[in-house]
């Protein structure tokens, strides 16, 4: 999460503009993760310094404005072809030098590294959490995410028409638009306030998580909370 927040971010930095008599022709929010280029606002900043709209940028901080190689990239080089004059960061002094611009290029490395090794950090607590039967993503129809625990567990209100559907399913008489037609009646909708549709029925009687399985990845994982259905029940239907 930020460290400020962007209302924050823009009060410190036109205080510095004041205080640093800047001329600021523009204010730019790109509200997209600096992680990834092909940001539509940034581009459209490194064209406009490009075409002498401006020669320099007020940031908070270096990682503002990439942690990627690619923007990084284009920074240092609108530096080099003097394009760019520039840096302003109240957190970070800056300088259009040789030496400036190795410590400028430290520091979006450094930021790029922060990147890749919270994400892969993130995806090793992913995978031991795996390991430990839960599913790390939030819970299909019938079950709750508890917060608390950060468990899944039963949704009391809703568990009883995961099986009751399951079996009406399992006798062979019913389609899926039947069963769609229950939860209505029922008053069931989805996780985002909509009525279930043939395919989101689907989903549900094709899910191994209501026998106390998940599939993480392609993968089948035994998981650690409570099944609604038996694994027989699970296997009529999907015959």
């Amino acid at each position: 999460k930020q460290v400020l927040s962007i209302d924050a971010q823009l009060a410190e930095l036109r205080k510095f503009a004041r205080d640093n008599k800047l001329v600021v022709i523009d204010e730019l929010i790109e509200k997209r993760t600096a992680k990834m280029p092909g940001r539509p606002i940034f581009n459209s900043m490194i064209k406009r310094i490009e075409n002498n709209e401006a020669n320099g940028i007020l940031a908070w901080h270096p990682d503002r404005l990439a942690r990627n190689s690619i923007d990084g990239g284009q920074i240092i080089y609108l530096l080099d072809q003097t394009s760019l004059n520039y840096l302003r960061f109240p957190v970070f002094q800056f300088e259009n030098t040789s030496q400036g611009k190795f410590m400028l290029s430290i520091m979006f490395g450094q930021s790029k590294y922060y990147v890749d090794n919270l994400s892969e950090n993130t995806k090793r607590g992913l995978r031991a959490r795996v390991r430990n039967g839960d599913f790390p993503s939030q819970a299909p129809f019938g079950y709750l995410n508890d917060s608390r625990t950060k468990t899944i567990v039963v949704d009391k209100q809703y568990s009883p028409l995961v099986k009751e559907l399951f079996d009406i399913y399992a006798r062979g008489d019913r389609t899926m638009t039947d069963i769609a037609d229950f939860l209505r009646k029922n008053g069931a909708i989805t996780s985002g306030g909509k009525l279930f549709k043939d395919d989101k029925v689907k989903s549900i009687l094709q899910n191994p998580f209501y026998y106390g399985h998940f599939l993480y990845k392609g993968e089948l994982h035994e998981g650690r909370h409570t099944p609604i259905i038996s694994k027989a029940l699970y296997d009529k239907v999907q015959q």
